[in-house]
């Protein structure tokens, strides 16, 4: 039987086997993947293929914060498209995640994803027809301090703040900051000191350092590290809302202080692969044809 185009892709994502190979595989069986894969299994040791190898990068982030403030969690619920993230179903089963890690104070995707949670997550990825997938859970408890929370409109972004003291209105307006500033630390000697070397690296490779004397280019460089971590930390930050006030100042007024924060943003360190398949499939037809 003629095997489409889609099946061969399927396979070859589920096996990374060839396009050739995966094309003979499923004519032998009539265009079964699941068989096609069992036979590839016998004949070459080849390894369990994949049944949720599609990259789930897109989806929303989500918070719930306890009525007194005392904690908080965070979780990054993901599909394949935007367009999956925005169906009721995925934002009813989202909504389920958030409230079982609320309950829960959960710590790990895994283990909230035990049992009826994961049953409702198959169901779903057989309707949509999308991978779909916790990808991690925050927990934020306050410690005698107070948590806020903020999720922009988009879904996309999300923060959580902690303060010594305070209300969970200033926390939440910390965490909007956080959320659309995006810090790297909370304080400037949070900052890793690998970062930190990086950052030099990159100042004495400038155009204006170049032939300076090394006293003049050290000066320079202690500025110019100044100036990069205070931008990086969240309390030395401007409060986007009142540029007037540093955000440690903000949290001062409100009688407390800083203790971190805990940002998702969606897919953000996912690695999506791009693939040209009507490409590749053309150019290896030309070379069985040569």
């Amino acid at each position: 039987m003629a095997v489409s185009a889609a099946l061969v892709k399927e396979l070859r994502e589920r096996t990374s086997l060839g396009m050739m190979e995966c094309k003979k595989a499923l004519q032998e069986v009539d265009g079964d993947v699941e068989k096609a894969i069992e036979n590839l299994r016998k004949a070459s040791g080849l390894k369990a293929a994949k049944k949720a190898d599609r990259t789930a990068a897109d989806g929303i982030v989500a918070t719930k914060v306890a009525e007194d403030g005392s904690y908080g969690v965070l979780v990054e619920v993901n599909s394949e498209t935007d367009f999956a993230a925005r169906d009721e179903g995925f934002l009813e089963f989202a909504a389920k995640v958030l409230d079982k890690a609320f309950a829960s104070k959960a710590t790990d995707a895994a283990a909230l994803m035990a049992g009826e949670l994961e049953a409702a997550r198959e169901a779903l990825v057989q309707k949509i027809g999308e991978n779909i997938g916790v990808r991690r859970v925050e927990l934020v408890e306050a410690n005698g301090g107070v948590v806020g929370a903020y999720v922009h409109s988009n879904k996309r972004i999300a923060a959580i703040t902690s303060l010594t003291a305070g209300g969970i209105e200033v926390a939440k307006d910390i965490s909007m900051h956080v959320a659309a500033v995006n810090p790297q630390v909370t304080r400037p000697e949070d900052m890793p000191a690998e970062d930190v070397e990086k950052e030099k690296d990159i100042i004495k490779a400038q155009p204006d350092m170049a032939g300076k004397p090394d006293e003049i280019v050290e000066k320079m460089m202690t500025g110019r590290i100044k100036k990069f971590l205070k931008e990086s930390s969240l309390v030395e930050q401007p409060f986007v809302k009142n540029p007037e006030l540093t955000i440690a100042q903000l949290a001062k007024e409100a009688g407390g202080e800083v203790v971190g924060f805990v940002r998702f943003e969606v897919g953000e360190g996912i690695e999506v692969k791009e693939e040209d398949f009507a490409a590749e499939v053309a150019a290896q037809l030309a070379a069985s044809k040569s």
